[in-house]
């Protein structure tokens, strides 16, 4: 064994070898003298597990170079959505505009306007661009930002009704993901739940009853991300605001994906609007930029402009302000909104979520020849019709016809999908497909460069 560690080269030997100049000059020297360190600790222990050199021993500098690539690839990797799921939170919800990408590059390249006035030189806020365009297009007073709908939630309750008591019904009482829970964000928030109402039916004299001398607003959520149906009622917000009115309270309204269009008009689901509740007296509006709406990350507030003042003054605010890129991503993207006859295909949300069956049917039959020829040995490869869904907790019962290219296994062991979706994982640009009843489904609705995923799936 001591034959084969002496077999080992001397770190300064391998800095001198001409093949691994080229990683010097990419890395610098001390990158690459860790990298050769970590490489000798690694063929030390392969030795002393298995009694023999490890594989790449001849070839040092190509390893080297190898784990280089792969330590400095970034985490945030372009994938090829294929999972039938437009806004998937895992990879990254809602797909940028150009317009909204070539706003963030700019803001990037040199210093901008993010708290400078320039009519008198003095220090602006930097939620002021985008709260006009937010006016115009919902109709309210004022606006806010923050960088997600959780802190819109956290920063209306905190700022409107700390340590007094809030209405919700209780089939209002939402869990979305990671466990975020409307009771727990009362309780950060310093505010006091009170439930009305049972799980399928809520009533205005529920309401009512519940309202007392600590009652800080009256709630509305949105039941976004799941439905209940059958045997159910739920106050309208214009009943609710007119009875808030009597008692001199607040009505806020977490729509959590809310959108800025009528969805019924590209043949999709209706959605509650903000614009449509402003309209109805609810005096503050919150929803995600990142969902329906198609923009960056962010949390909207918009609503009466004495409320938004106090949103902007308390302290939580700077703690969940965004930065100048989303800023610039967001305004963008609501720009869009002013041409609503040019919106699907300006806007990758609506263009993805309203594609045509025939269109992705007849991109499946571009497609199966090249992928036949590639796994046909190994796998049965078919187009099957399937349903998309629109995803992170919007619309969630409701589905977009849709087709794949399913890859079914010739030996009927499912180990060998597994092994299939694996080596897909490790592919420079990864692609991402699902699992269901014993087949590799490959849903088509998301995949506009199908040329880059038959490049990809047959290299």
């Amino acid at each position: 064994m001591k034959t084969l560690y002496s077999q080992l080269p001397a770190i300064d030997s391998l800095l001198r070898d001409p093949a691994l100049q080229p990683l010097l000059l990419q890395s610098g020297t001390a990158f690459t003298t860790r990298q050769l360190r970590a490489m000798q600790q690694d063929a030390r222990a392969h030795i002393q597990q298995h009694q023999t050199l490890p594989d790449w021993h001849l070839n040092w500098p190509q390893e080297a170079q190898r784990r280089a690539q792969q330590q400095q690839q970034s985490a945030l990797r372009p994938v090829f959505n294929l999972t039938g799921t437009v806004l998937h939170t895992n990879l990254g919800r809602a797909q940028l505009s150009e317009r909204a990408i070539e706003a963030v590059t700019a803001c990037l390249r040199q210093p901008v306007t993010l708290e400078y006035a320039l009519d008198d030189a003095s220090r602006g806020h930097r939620d002021r661009a985008v709260s006009a365009l937010l006016c115009e297009l919902t109709g309210a007073e004022a606006a806010c930002i923050v960088n997600n709908n959780a802190a819109a939630v956290l920063l209306m309750l905190a700022a409107l009704a700390p340590g007094r008591e809030v209405i919700v019904s209780r089939g209002e009482l939402v869990e979305i993901g990671g466990a975020f829970r409307i009771p727990d964000v009362m309780r950060q928030a310093g505010c006091q739940l009170v439930e009305v109402g049972t799980t399928n039916r809520t009533h205005l004299k529920d309401y009512r009853a519940a309202i007392s001398d600590n009652t800080g607003l009256l709630m509305k959520v949105h039941t976004s991300n799941y439905q209940i149906q059958g045997f159910t009622h739920a106050v309208a917000e214009a009943e609710l605001v007119a009875l808030a009115a009597e008692h001199q309270l607040p009505v806020i309204t977490d729509l959590g994906s809310g959108s800025l269009i009528d969805m019924t008009a590209f043949n999709l689901p209706a959605e509650p609007m903000p614009q449509q509740l402003i309209a109805a007296g609810v005096d503050l509006v919150s929803f995600s930029g990142d969902k329906l709406l198609g923009g960056p990350q962010a949390g909207i507030i918009v609503g009466k402009q004495a409320l938004i003042d106090q949103l902007q003054q308390h302290p939580l605010k700077r703690a969940l302000r965004v930065d100048k890129m989303t800023l610039a991503a967001l305004e963008a993207t609501l720009q869009l909104y002013r041409q609503p006859e040019t919106l699907r295909e300006a806007l990758p949300t609506l263009r993805l979520l309203t594609r045509p069956p025939h269109e992705i049917l007849q991109q499946a039959e571009r497609l199966m020849p090249a992928l036949e020829q590639a796994y046909d040995a190994e796998f049965s490869l078919s187009i099957a019709a399937c349903s998309s869904q629109i995803g992170s907790g919007s619309l969630p019962i409701e589905r977009l016809p849709s087709f794949a290219i399913t890859f079914s296994p010739r030996d009927s062991h499912g180990s060998s999908l597994d092994a299939l979706t694996q080596r897909w994982r490790t592919l420079p640009r990864p692609v991402i497909g699902r699992i269901q009843e014993g087949k590799l489904w490959l849903d088509l609705r998301c995949l506009e460069d199908e040329a880059a995923l038959i490049r990809t799936l047959t290299a």
